[in-house]
């Protein structure tokens, strides 16, 4: 996930569970998808929510028995195991069980 792909991460202490993820729009998107993000962002018409779980697989398939959405099943990522729900309103929420990383990882 070279090319410059780059994030923050921004939580409390007392709320583990929750992350505020935030970067612009770019690697690992090709130039067309991160352009019609930007575009979305700008006018207000897209958000997301990160959600941190100590299993994802588990969570997945405990909201799925409940009716939620699953947009992208889990999946590994140098930064931890992700997935992709959408709640009743068709908002994007992504679930992550991180796992340890260095920027080796991502070159």
């Amino acid at each position: 996930m070279g090319d410059g792909f780059r994030w923050l991460t921004v939580g409390h202490p007392s709320q583990p569970e929750l992350d505020l993820g935030l970067m612009v729009p770019g690697p690992p998107l090709d130039d067309e998808s991160a352009d019609f993000v930007a575009r979305q962002l700008g006018k207000g018409l897209l958000g997301g929510l990160g959600l941190r779980v100590d299993d994802c697989r588990k969570t997945c398939e405990q909201l799925s028995a409940k009716g939620v959405e699953l947009v992208q099943e889990p999946e590994d990522r140098p930064y931890g195991l992700e997935a992709i729900i959408r709640d009743n309103s068709g908002n994007w929420l992504v679930l992550v069980q991180p796992k340890p990383f260095t920027a080796a990882d991502f070159a």
